[in-house]
């Protein structure tokens, strides 16, 4: 070989092998990055150090401001103490309730704490926790009733039902004298003064109103069969995040925090 070519092919040679050797050197950046995007929901909130939530902020008294202007309410509290045995701040970012859905699509928040009903057309789309609050609908009467027990007994009675509400339906199914009413507050009102005999409603109001109200001459006689189970919301495809959330409200159930929150809120075990 010509001796003058002899360095330019070492030379040639050596930055070769630098090439290659620092080609190598990149494989490991890959591989943490590719690790990197693998983060789980739950591990990404955790880092962060906050769960964004979703919530209406006007629907008493789940969630809603006090006289001081704070967001308060039953569901507020339960998300806020998941939020803590998560070991991360809540951070609740209110919203119209037909906003609150596509807000969760689009990854605004992570989690919607608002009564959601766990219904099979929401479940094709979203995830639910594990139910944290169960209402069905309850009979009422005046406490001077003492003929009416049950929902057979009211054949022939005056119900004040709005009449749109699926609960005038079971008005109707057991024979009951329909009489329309604008709302809650106005069957409340002819109940306890006698103008109507029954009124058929959300059991959670009711308690609602008894705990804001408690010398309403009014009491709950019975408790239909068919309950409504409420859980928080979430993207499909977060077991991990879904998992320690349930997780947060067996521990919460098991140590009276849960009981506590409730009673506060409606005086009585809203859980089942």
């Amino acid at each position: 070989m010509n001796t003058y070519l002899r360095p330019i092919l070492i030379l040639l040679m050596t930055f070769t092998l630098i090439t290659v050797l620092a080609a190598c050197g990149t494989a490991p950046t890959e591989e943490s990055d590719k690790t990197t995007g693998s983060e789980t929901l739950l591990e990404k909130i955790q880092a962060e150090g906050k769960l964004p939530i979703g919530t209406e902020g006007t629907y008493a008294p789940f969630t809603f401001h006090d006289e001081t202007g704070a967001l308060t309410g039953f569901d507020v509290e339960v998300a806020t103490e998941i939020a803590k045995r998560l070991g991360v701040e809540p951070v609740f970012m209110e919203t119209q309730w037909d906003a609150m859905f596509a807000g969760l699509d689009a990854g605004r928040f992570d989690m919607i704490a608002n009564q959601v009903g766990i219904r099979p057309d929401r479940k094709e789309k979203y995830d639910f926790s594990d139910p944290y609050i169960v209402s069905a609908a309850v009979l009422v009467v005046h406490q001077d009733n003492d003929s009416v027990k049950d929902f057979e007994d009211i054949t022939g009675l005056k119900a004040g039902q709005t009449l749109t509400s699926n609960l005038t339906d079971i008005a109707r199914e057991h024979g009951a004298e329909i009489v329309g009413v604008e709302g809650f507050n106005q069957a409340m009102d002819l109940l306890s003064s006698k103008r109507i005999d029954v009124t058929i409603n959300d059991g959670l109001s009711v308690l609602d109103f008894l705990k804001q109200r408690p010398d309403a001459p009014v009491q709950i006689v019975a408790r239909h069969s068919n309950a409504a189970y409420n859980g928080f919301m979430f993207r499909k495809g977060n077991e991990e995040l879904i998992e320690a959330v349930n997780q947060a409200l067996k521990e919460m159930q098991e140590d009276g925090t849960y009981l506590q929150i409730s009673e506060k809120w409606f005086g009585a075990d809203v859980s089942k």
